[in-house]
This record gives C-alpha cells, sequence and structure tokens, in this order.
C-alpha cells in the first residue's frame, strides 16, 4: 500500500501559512453546518484511553480475539497515517492516548470522509479491540464521527510549545500536547486536597473571606481598585484575607483557614503573578514553633501521598524529607553565609551599610539595622539554602503585622513594639509606606524558605492568644 499521509501535531502543514490553514478549516466548517453535521451532541463513549490499557495491556492478541470486547471511545486526533485502503490514528483523552484502525471496507464512504479530517479535531469511534502486529493494544473502527472541527493547527509534534510567552498565554494549548503540563494540574489539584484534609484533621474550619474590601490590609503591597455602584463606595480587590481572618479568631473560632485568591497589582513574571492563590491559617494557643511541626509533618505527608517516598529528586539533587527540617534565625542565617561577619555588630546600622556597600547591596537611607540586615540574607543567604529550611525571627522593621518574639534567642534587632514609641513605629512603617510606592513585594515575616512568593502560596501564620488581648 501507498503511504498517502503521516502526520501528528503540526505535522502534514510544515511550511504552509497559519492563516490558509485556519482559512481551509473554516471552509470544511461551514460544509459541516450546511449539512447539518456540525458539533453533533449525541456520542456517547463508554472507555478511556487510560482504562483499556490498563484492563487488557496484558491482554494477549488471542486472548482479545476469543473474546471480542467493545468500545466507544473519543478524543482529540492527534496523529495518523493514511495509506490507501487502511489508516491509522491516535486520540487523547483526558487519561492517556489508544489506537485507532481504520479500513475502508469497514466504514465504506466514511473512510474517506476521515481523510479530510484536520489534526485537532475531535471524533468518537466505536469497534473492537485487539492487537495489531507490532503489539500495540488498538480500536479497528467500525463506525466513526466528527465531534469538533478545529480551526488552528497544533504546534509541531516534535518540538511542542517551546515558547515559555505562549504557553502562559495560551494555557489550553499547551496542555493539549504536554502531558506533563496536564499531570501538574493533576498535581496541584492533590495538594490542595491533601492541605484540606490535613487542616480538618487539627479541627480547622475552612471559610471564605470578602474579596472587595474597604482597606487593603494584611500585607504590604498595591491593591487593585474597584467600586461597588450599589453602594457608590470605592473599594480594593484583597491582597491578603488576613485581617478578617483575624476577626474569625476573636470571635470565638480559634482555628480557621482560607484557600483564596489574592490580587496584588505589581509585577508580573513566569513566577509572579498579579492575581494567586493563598492558603492562610491561624489559630490560637499556640505559636511560630508549633506551626514549623505541622508544616514539616505536612510536607513529609504530601511527598508520602504524591510520591510513595519522602527522597525527591529535584534538578538533579536529592532532597531528604524525613530528616528534620532546619532552623535558623534570619541573624544565623547571615553569620554562616557571610564569613569574616562581626556578629556582634549586626545590630548596627553603621557598620550594616558598611558591608551593604562592599557587597554592592543597595538601600535606603533610613534602612534601619532591620532592613539591612533583610537585604544581606536576601542577598548571601536566601539563595543557599536548598534544604527544607525554617528562618523565623525576622526583624520587627520588616514585620508590621507580626507580633514580638518571646524566646531570647530569636529577639528582633529594633526596639520590642511593647517599648516602640510612637515615633519609631513610625520609622518602622516607613518602608511599608515606600514599599506601597514603588510597588514591591516583601518576604513574608513567617514564611519558611520553602514558601516560595508564587502562584501558589502557602502561608501558615500565627494568631496567638497574647495577640487578641492587643486588638
Amino acid at each position: 500500500m501507498k503511504k498517502d499521509r503521516d502526520s501528528g501535531p503540526g505535522g502534514g502543514d510544515d511550511g504552509g501559512d497559519e492563516n490558509k490553514l485556519i482559512a481551509e478549516r473554516r471552509a470544511k466548517l461551514s460544509e459541516l453546518r450546511k449539512a447539518g453535521q456540525a458539533f453533533p451532541n449525541d456520542f456517547r463513549r463508554d472507555a478511556l484511553a487510560g482504562e483499556l490499557h490498563a484492563s487488557f495491556g496484558e491482554r494477549s492478541a488471542a486472548w482479545l480475539d476469543a473474546n471480542p470486547t467493545r468500545v466507544k471511545v473519543g478524543g482529540r486526533l492527534l496523529f495518523r497515517r493514511v495509506m490507501g485502503k487502511a489508516s491509522f490514528a491516535k486520540i487523547g483523552d483526558r487519561t492517556g492516548q489508544i489506537q485507532l484502525y481504520l479500513q475502508q471496507d469497514a466504514l465504506g464512504p466514511g473512510y474517506e470522509t476521515f481523510k479530510g479530517w484536520d489534526i485537532g479535531d475531535i471524533i468518537g469511534a466505536a469497534g473492537v479491540l485487539f492487537r495489531t502486529k507490532t503489539g500495540e493494544l488498538s480500536v479497528r473502527v467500525e463506525a466513526l464521527t466528527l465531534l469538533v472541527k478545529s480551526l488552528r493547527p497544533l504546534p509541531d509534534k516534535w518540538h511542542g510549545l517551546a515558547d515559555t510567552e505562549t504557553r502562559y498565554r495560551q494555557r489550553y494549548v499547551d496542555l493539549i500536547v504536554s502531558e506533563s503540563t496536564r499531570q501538574v494540574f493533576r498535581t496541584r489539584t492533590r495538594i490542595v486536597r491533601y492541605l484540606r484534609d490535613f487542616l480538618d484533621a487539627l479541627d480547622f474550619l475552612e471559610v471564605e473571606t470578602p474579596i472587595m474590601q474597604p482597606i487593603p490590609g494584611g500585607a504590604v503591597a498595591r491593591p487593585f481598585n474597584t467600586h461597588h455602584n450599589a453602594l457608590g463606595l470605592d473599594l480594593y480587590l484583597r491582597i491578603a484575607p488576613e485581617l478578617y481572618l483575624k476577626r474569625l479568631i476573636v470571635g470565638g473560632l480559634e482555628r480557621v483557614y482560607e484557600l483564596n485568591r489574592n490580587f496584588r497589582n505589581e509585577g508580573l513574571s513566569t513566577q509572579h503573578n498579579p492575581e494567586f492563590t493563598m492558603l492562610e491559617a491561624y489559630l490560637a494557643y499556640a505559636d511560630y514553633r508549633d506551626l514549623m511541626d505541622w508544616i514539616e509533618k505536612a510536607t513529609r505527608g504530601l511527598a508520602d501521598t504524591l510520591q510513595g517516598t519522602q527522597q525527591i529528586t529535584y534538578q538533579g539533587r536529592v532532597y531528604d524529607l524525613s530528616k528534620p527540617f532546619r532552623r535558623l534565625t534570619v541573624e544565623q542565617a547571615i553569620i554562616e553565609h557571610n564569613p569574616g561577619i562581626d556578629p556582634l555588630s549586626l545590630r548596627d546600622v553603621t557598620y550594616l551599610r558598611k558591608r551593604c556597600e562592599q557587597l554592592g547591596v543597595r538601600f535606603e537611607p533610613g534602612d534601619g539595622a532591620g532592613k539591612l540586615q533583610i537585604e544581606l540574607f536576601e542577598k548571601t543567604a536566601e539563595s543557599a539554602l536548598l534544604d527544607p529550611t525554617f528562618v523565623y525571627a525576622y526583624p520587627v522593621e520588616v514585620s508590621p503585622l507580626s507580633r514580638p518574639n518571646n524566646s531570647r534567642d530569636a529577639r528582633s534587632p529594633t526596639a520590642s513594639p511593647s517599648s516602640m514609641t510612637r515615633r519609631s513605629r513610625r520609622r518602622a512603617s516607613a518602608p511599608r509606606r515606600r514599599a506601597r510606592r514603588r510597588g514591591t513585594r516583601r518576604q513574608c515575616s513567617t514564611t519558611p524558605t520553602m514558601c516560595a512568593r508564587s502562584n501558589t502560596a502557602c502561608r501558615l501564620r500565627r494568631a496567638s492568644g497574647s495577640e487578641l488581648t492587643a486588638w
């Protein structure tokens, strides 16, 4: 048999003008509409590709011939090889791919119609399972239906969607051609489900708080503005749910959490999105040490649930989550990653400024010791913390929403809030005002380093009984 066509995503279309291809596909759709055959919705599949491979993947060709199994499958046409009176094709559904074997004798006029279909079309097929000469589980098609006409060609089957910006802007195309991207979505769902179950088991209550707020509180970020027409109010999309969650603690719920969408009108990159998902939890009668214990336990359990092991390989490096997570203060991290630094001068503004100048770290004239410490930490220590590490005891100057630490080994390099005068409080909040003007985002003062500032941020923060009396 003479090979007539061999194509996958992008295959058979190389060198063609995309606009011309789209015009051709639109013309085909117009013909289908005239014939009353566009977008039929009466096809019902009874099997998925992954389920068929799981159930019949080990069955021999003889067994399949002796036990005819009729199936109806449906999915996107990802590959086809047309050879005279017989053809092979592959379709993909949410569980995987299955091969189709099509013959002119079995399909009649429908076989010629199939030749005019395009990669990316969604089709339905009914037939019997069998094995090809190469041993691949396939469906010998007896009936074929075009369900959805694809109007745009898919990316090249070998290179996929290589452009990062296009992948993020057209995520649906990336999902079509990339199994690894689909797996990321499935994994995210499992992570969210696990975190919910973990917190529910600790008697936390999941709640919902307002997205539109009169005051954009709970973080240092530039908000999005909106307007409530019925009330005639200017409002803000929330930058964090913190203030409302703390009110629930005051109301006596004691343990609450929210998986929420937040909106920060700031920078945009592949790691930062103005709209992102955050998990925040608050509880009474506990402090940061309890949260570190729980986060460590949750991380191990999550690894077991997703990977079946606590040894994770990432970018060629093995991370052993079964070992105790390291815990160190900001000052300890600075000392460790800055050989020769004077530990006794870590709260001396003049000394810290000279150190920053030596390392080329930019700072503002009004920055105090706490802010300078954070600049040194982010410059020299943060990127070097590879293993799971909790960094705590952030300076008061960059932690306006956190209560003071009671531990002697974790005292802030600035005055305790209980002894701060109004003037010093204003100085401590000045970096927040400057940050709002510059539109920058600051490191969360109570987040372990494993919680990166990304689209999905896990910020298990604390609210102890002593905080309640301050309110």
